[in-house]
């Protein structure tokens, strides 16, 4: 290592969660840091997105910042009532007592993905880190010694390491010669937001909904999950299915009150459709193992078990963690070694992640015989053996067992 990379912040492209608890994580080590974010301060940021923080991600963020995961905790929702429908009718519900645990974290916390970010910018102006507005990453050269990078914005940099967070379309991957290999899924799907109303004795109740093949909405899998301040709803698109015509403001507002009522027939106010990818990078780290890929510029997952944004930031702190002792390592050999470690371990865990999610998404797809008659079979059974009900109500998120990295938390 030269003697200037302990007077040269990291750099990190993307000002997204990752990028932001990246130099967070960073930070939080005694390693400067500096954020390149290709868009405008003023950027369009609509939509729930990533709703779900799992606790281990409360964690990461506490640590990372104290007060940052406690602010989420305090501004999110722990829904306490997970219940699910087959064609109509009711096959399991469960309410818990004390649904977030006993800890000091919930197991989980429902905020949308905008107020999350809001927190992390808080975190970011209290650690004195910058975010460069309108200064895309352009080009990437990497060597034995270091990375230069140029931006939209004209400027030249010079850093020890950088942190491709730039999304799925990553100009960092490109320009390391990183490629994206998998696939995506067979449906599109349409994700909406809902206020919540106004009238708290006519809301919905806080329950996540998972509805198997919902009449009334022609036989469409649903899935309704509460958040602060509204609702998600999910609606799985059937062979046949024009997305775009049935994300008019019209046909959606017929979803909506089909699936929640009348009260909220006005209170849709945002709508997407896409088919979800189930890729990852071929490699995680460039060739001189001093460029790092984290989150969805390293892989893209399909949200079941809401693995996108929890497993990105489980990216974040472990390449954090890998830059602060290359950062300072007295050896070349030392400080590649621990890039190419974090590149083994994150590979592993996208791998684990991208199985997970594919196998909820091959469930929910209903191609495979076995897989519908498991599903009809569950449903016939479950007024008489509840483990039948929780199959069902299980399954659409994936496998539960042990992550292959138990130091990552489950992703």
């Amino acid at each position: 290592m030269t003697t200037t990379d302990a007077e040269r912040p990291v750099l990190i492209a993307g000002a997204g969660p990752v990028g932001m608890t990246t130099a967070l994580a960073l930070n939080a080590r005694g390693v400067p840091a500096t954020i390149l974010e290709a868009e405008s301060a003023d950027r369009d940021r609509s939509g729930s997105r990533a709703i779900y923080v799992h606790g281990t991600t409360l964690h990461t963020l506490e640590r990372v910042h104290p007060g940052l995961g406690e602010n989420l905790v305090e501004e999110g929702l722990v829904w306490p009532t997970r219940r699910t429908c087959w064609r109509g009718k009711e096959v399991f519900k469960r309410t818990y007592d004390n649904p977030g645990g006993d800890g000091k974290f919930p197991h989980f916390t429902s905020v949308p993905q905008v107020r999350t970010e809001e927190f992390m910018h808080e975190a970011l102006d209290e650690a004195g880190i910058d975010i460069h507005w309108d200064a895309a990453v352009e080009t990437v050269e990497s060597s034995a010694d270091g990375v230069h990078v140029e931006t939209a914005d004209g400027r030249e940099w010079e850093t020890p390491y950088l942190v491709g967070a730039d999304g799925g379309g990553s100009t960092v991957r490109d320009e390391i010669g990183a490629q994206f290999e998998g696939d995506q899924s067979k449906n599109s799907f349409i994700i909406a937001d809902v206020d919540e109303l106004d009238d708290e004795d006519e809301q919905w109740p806080l329950e996540r909904l998972f509805h198997y093949d919902d009449p009334s909405v022609g036989g469409r899998n649903v899935m309704l999950v509460p958040f602060t301040g509204g609702w998600r709803l999910d609606i799985q698109c059937i062979e046949g299915d024009d997305p775009d015509e049935l994300v008019t403001d019209e046909k959606m507002r017929e979803f909506v009150t089909a699936v929640m009522g009348d009260a909220y027939a006005d209170n849709l106010t945002w709508v997407s459709s896409y088919k979800f990818l189930q890729v990852m990078a071929d490699t995680f780290v460039d060739d001189h193992r001093r460029v790092l890929l984290a989150g969805e510029a390293a892989h893209l997952l399909a949200p079941f078990g809401a693995r996108g944004m929890n497993s990105g930031i489980a990216d974040a702190d472990e390449a954090a963690s890998a830059i602060a002792v290359a950062y300072r390592a007295q050896s070349s050999a030392v400080a590649r070694d621990e890039v190419e470690l974090y590149a083994a371990r994150r590979e592993k865990a996208s791998e684990y992640n991208l199985n997970a999610a594919g196998q909820a998404l091959e469930y929910l797809q209903g191609d495979n015989p076995a897989t519908v008659l498991r599903k009809e079979a569950a449903a016939s059974l479950a007024d008489y053996f509840e483990p039948a009900g929780e199959y069902l109500d299980d399954a659409p998120y994936g496998p539960h067992d042990a992550p292959p990295i138990v130091s990552t938390g489950n992703y």
